[in-house]
């Protein structure tokens, strides 16, 4: 018979993230999963999957709020038409209080850092 063997931590937040994806989560609960795209190192032209489900608003960079400077999403809470959903791949790159999402189908998208947040604006569900 064979194990699986799952650190306590990993299992934590996998099912914390799974609660609050399918909206399981009480009401008053903290966003514990990915809700938003997360890059721990941001370099030039970082590797991103960049969440893209609700739409695309947000991204954070270490421990920098990001907030598009023109959203996207179709009108009905999805990303718009030739993006990938939960995520697009591409890349980011970070200069000063702007960080720039590039993907090789062509899309752009220009953040400018929220000053002051500690958390995204908007979470998804």
């Amino acid at each position: 018979m064979v194990g699986w063997r799952i650190s306590g931590k990993v299992f934590s937040f996998a099912v914390a993230a799974l609660a609050v994806l399918c909206g399981c989560a009480s009401p008053g609960a903290a966003p514990a999963g990915p809700l938003r795209s997360l890059v721990v190192a941001a370099g030039p032209g970082t590797a991103i999957n960049l969440y893209t489900h609700c739409g695309i608003y947000e991204v954070r960079v270490q421990d920098t709020y990001f907030v598009a400077d023109k959203p996207r999403d179709d009108g009905l809470g999805n990303p718009p038409l030739g993006w990938g959903n939960p995520y697009q791949a591409g890349s980011i790159t970070v200069a000063g209080s702007e960080a720039v999402f590039r993907d090789e189908n062509g899309h752009t998208v220009t953040f400018h850092a929220k000053a002051g947040a500690t958390a995204f604006l908007k979470t998804c569900s």
